[in-house]
C-alpha cells in the first residue's frame, strides 16, 4: 500500500509537471537566463541558502536520525513548486517555468554534490550515482516538461484548458495519496519529537524567508521563489528519501511537504488580499 501511494504521489507530480509544460510557452524557457542576477538569486536561494540552514539545524538541535536525514533530503531537493494553479496568477508566470526548468538542470550537479558532503559530515549511508539522479530528475521533470511543450505546439488552441483540467485532475490524487500515506504511517509523525518538529518548522519559514527576500525587486517574482523554495520538489526527495537507511524519512518528507503546501496557500492568500487592498482606490468621503 505503501508503496502503491509512493508511486501515485510521484505520478501526480509528473501530471502537475506536464500541466506546466502544456500551460506556459517554451519560449519561456529562456526568461531567467536572460536576467542573469534574478537568475543567480534564485539558484543560490534555493541550492546554498536553504541547504545552509538545514545544515546548522542539524548541527544545533537534538534531532532524530529520522528528522535529520529528512532535512537534508528536503535541503537538496529545490525544484517544482506544487502551487502551479495559484501562481499562474501572477505577474510572471513564465518565471515559474523558466526556474522548474533551469533549477532542474542545475540539481542534476548540485543534488549528488550535495547529498556526498552531507551524508559524509553526518555519516549517513547513501549510494546515490550520478547516473541515477540524472534518470530520476530527466523522467520526474525534464521529460515530463518536454511533453507539456510539445502539446502545446501541436494543439495551441487545447493546451491551455488540457493544462487546467491536469492541474484539477492531478492536485486532489496527490493531497489524497499524501494524506493517506501520513495516515498509514502516523505512528512515524507522532514520533517525531519536539526538536524535530521546530527543526522543520524552522526550515519551512526560513526557506519561505529566503525566497522572499532572494526573489528580487517585483513582489511577484519574490512570492514566486519563495514558494519554490519552501515547498521543495516532492519527486527528487522521495528518490533521495529511499537511499537513506533511516525509517520514516519518507513519511517526514511527505509531511512537511503537504504543511509546506499548506502555509505556502495561506501566504499566496495572503499576499494577494494585501495586493488587492493596495490597488484598491480609496473611497472618497461622502
Amino acid at each position: 500500500m505503501t508503496e502503491l501511494l509512493i508511486v501515485l504521489i510521484k505520478l501526480s507530480i509528473v501530471a502537475i509537471i506536464i500541466a506546466v509544460g502544456a500551460g506556459t510557452a517554451p519560449a519561456d524557457i529562456s526568461y531567467l537566463w536572460q536576467r542573469p542576477r534574478l537568475l543567480i538569486r534564485s539558484l543560490i536561494a534555493m541550492y546554498v541558502l536553504v541547504p545552509l540552514v538545514a545544515f546548522v539545524l542539524v548541527l544545533v538541535l537534538p534531532v532524530t536520525p529520522g528528522v535529520k536525514a529528512a532535512l537534508l533530503v528536503l535541503a537538496v531537493s529545490a525544484g517544482a513548486p506544487l502551487l502551479p494553479k495559484k501562481l499562474k496568477l501572477l505577474r510572471s508566470p513564465e518565471y515559474i517555468f523558466s526556474l522548474l526548468a533551469t533549477s532542474s538542470l542545475v540539481a542534476i550537479v548540485v543534488v549528488p554534490l550535495w547529498v556526498a558532503l552531507l551524508a559524509a559530515y553526518f555519516n549517513v549511508t547513501v549510494d546515490l550515482p550520478l547516473a541515477k539522479v540524472v534518470m530520476a530528475i530527466v523522467k520526474a521533470i525534464l521529460l515530463p516538461l518536454a511533453i507539456g511543450m510539445v502539446i502545446r505546439l501541436m494543439a495551441p488552441a487545447v493546451s491551455a484548458r488540457l493544462s487546467d483540467a491536469v492541474i484539477k485532475l492531478a492536485s486532489p490524487v496527490l493531497a489524497v495519496a499524501a494524506i493517506v500515506l501520513l495516515a498509514l504511517h502516523w505512528g512515524v509523525v507522532m514520533a517525531t519529537n519536539w526538536p524535530g518538529v521546530v527543526a522543520l518548522a524552522i526550515l519551512l519559514i526560513s526557506a519561505l524567508f529566503i525566497g522572499h527576500r532572494m526573489g528580487g525587486p517585483h513582489p511577484d517574482d519574490r512570492i514566486a521563489l519563495a514558494v519554490a523554495c519552501a515547498t521543495r520538489h516532492i519527486g527528487i526527495a522521495l528518490i533521495v528519501a529511499t537511499e537513506f537507511r533511516s525509517p520514516g524519512t519518507a513519511v517526514i518528507v511527505v509531511s512537511y511537504i503537504v504543511t509546506a503546501v499548506v502555509i505556502s496557500s495561506l501566504y499566496l492568500t495572503w499576499w494577494g488580499r494585501k495586493a488587492a487592498a493596495a490597488t484598491t482606490p480609496a473611497t472618497p468621503p461622502s
